[in-house]
């Protein structure tokens, strides 16, 4: 599918979330009351542009300077600049001028409304296939964030070797996206609608893993994962058999990273001193530490803790010197089969 149906079903077909024809680019109602708090702050009209798929609010953002891909209106820019307050910067990028109008238009109103002496987003129309042809300096971002849109680009590895270039050593890449259980046939991926819709364009889990890991983000993270009902009879019978799923994963740029989890006999206390974190931190969907518990780790999610934002917020136990093997269990975790994620445990 080519750019330009891409901007004119997001400019111009859509008008706002209520048009769209499936649920996979919605994003569910449970969320934390934190984040309906930041939501509460955002102009009308940037939240009826919305169309996402996932909560794209990682912790421990004051401060940091953040990238955004395919911003659209602008809904996830303006939750982060309140999340990384007025010392932080937040990035947009979005290919569909439309949207990007209606973002610019508030930035002085948001600036206002969250108290900050100046506006600390930006806006850049551009493809997030071709990042390195954007004024953004490599290196530069803390974090890079994208809400269901890597799916409708049209190169999909061009798009994580480019968050890679532009990640600080230690930054990362979190971001919700919609994925297959097989690979989808080319003529699926013709359908406008499907594509628009963010399902003919999904990857397939395991190639993303390989596009990932080829890109340098060694053993990439799943957060969440729910399977979308599309609830539209007529758009369900053209993607049959395929299957979806709404997926966060996280991706660190860290040297070092092995391909499996190997044991050096480390752990790691988490202080509980990660705002809107008091009680547990949540690094993906099989490590939730809980405060002042010392948690054993593997070298992987040792350095995922001890090489990035996250290193003051926990104390650590051991180190490299001594290997004793790899985690049992340790290996792939596919969404599409959430019943056996335990088995797949990496620690």
């Amino acid at each position: 599918m080519k750019h330009e149906n891409v901007q004119t079903y997001y400019g111009e077909t859509l008008q706002s979330s209520a048009d769209l024809q499936t649920n996979a680019c919605c994003t569910p109602d449970k969320m934390p009351e934190w984040i309906k708090d930041v939501l509460r702050n955002i102009h009308d009209e940037v939240m009826v542009k919305y169309y996402g798929c996932g909560l794209i609010a990682p912790l421990a953002l004051n401060g940091a300077r953040v990238l955004d891909l395919g911003c659209g209106a602008g809904r996830d820019v303006y939750a982060l600049s309140q999340l990384v307050g007025p010392e932080g910067h937040v990035v947009g990028v979005d290919m569909t001028q439309a949207q990007l109008n209606v973002a610019r238009t508030h930035q002085a109103w948001h600036a206002k409304t969250f108290g900050h002496p100046a506006s600390n987003v930006e806006f850049h129309q551009g493809f997030i296939e071709e990042l390195g042809q954007l004024p953004l300096e490599p290196g530069s971002f803390d974090i890079i964030v994208s809400n269901c849109v890597v799916n409708l680009a049209t190169d999909k590895e061009a798009v994580l070797r480019g968050a890679y270039k532009l990640l600080k050593p230690g930054g990362e890449f979190y971001f919700s996206d919609v994925y297959a259980d097989r690979r989808v046939p080319q003529e699926m991926a013709k359908d406008d609608v499907l594509y628009g819709e963010c399902l003919s364009g999904a990857l397939y889990w395991n190639d993303f893993l390989s596009f990932a890991k080829g890109a340098g983000f060694g053993d990439p993270r799943m957060v969440t994962t729910r399977p979308l009902t599309i609830e539209n009879a007529m758009l369900e019978a053209r993607v049959a058999p395929l299957n979806f799923q709404s997926t966060i994963y996280r991706l660190f740029k860290l040297d070092g990273l092995e391909s499996d989890c190997e044991d050096y006999g480390q752990a790691v206390i988490y202080k509980g001193t990660i705002e809107n974190a008091p009680h547990e931190f949540v690094l993906d969907d099989h490590h939730v530490i809980e405060t002042g518990k010392v948690f054993p780790v593997c070298g992987n999610t040792w350095m995922m803790l001890n090489e990035t934002r996250f290193a003051e917020h926990f104390t650590f136990i051991g180190d490299f010197s001594t290997h004793y093997g790899i985690f049992e269990g340790c290996g792939a975790a596919s969404p599409f089969n959430a019943d056996d994620l335990s088995a797949f445990s990496c620690c």
